[in-house]
């Protein structure tokens, strides 16, 4: 049961974080839910690095797992944004747009380490970049909140793919 929890979950959890981030950019879900779902998450990655980490010491989990250290950092920047820390809209912001780069790396590494199926990996990474680079447009251009939820839109349909091909990769 550990196994599949750890290996499938991200295949269901990535499109729950980002339609809960896709919420609260059309405030329909309060900026006190996504403090709850940063510490949920910062949980939820703390338990896949602990469980996971001897098993993403090679092969395209290398990538993952340093993906995971870094996601904790940037996933407490954001818990810390959440509090008020100094700095909270800067911490905020590197949580977001890190969310959104930090697995564009991993789907890229793990497409060249997986040949013949690295397509939706690269594709994954590259719509997850997009989305990033929208989203700052968005917030640097004042382009509005449209445009940031299509970047989310991007960016979680892309990471979702990617965990989606990862999670069944080897069923």
């Amino acid at each position: 049961m550990l196994w599949e929890l750890r290996d499938l979950a991200p295949a269901g959890l990535v499109p729950a974080a980002w339609l809960a981030t896709a919420a609260v950019h059309a405030d329909v879900l309060g900026t006190d839910g996504m403090f709850i779902a940063h510490v949920v998450m910062a949980a939820f990655i703390a338990f896949f690095a602990v469980t996971g980490w001897s098993a993403m010491g090679r092969g395209a989990l290398r990538a993952w797992r340093l993906v995971l250290v870094v996601g904790l950092v940037v996933t407490l920047a954001g818990v810390a944004g959440f509090l008020g820390a100094p700095g909270e809209d800067a911490l905020l912001g590197t949580s977001l747009v890190g969310w959104m780069v930090l697995p564009a790396a991993g789907l890229v590494y793990t497409g060249r380490a997986m040949p013949g199926t690295g397509t939706v990996y690269y594709a994954g990474g590259g719509l997850s970049v997009v989305g990033a680079v929208l989203y700052v447009a968005a917030l640097g251009g004042d382009l509005g909140g449209t445009v940031e939820l299509l970047a989310i839109g991007v960016v979680g349909v892309g990471q979702a793919a990617g965990m989606l091909a990862g999670s069944v990769a080897d069923r």
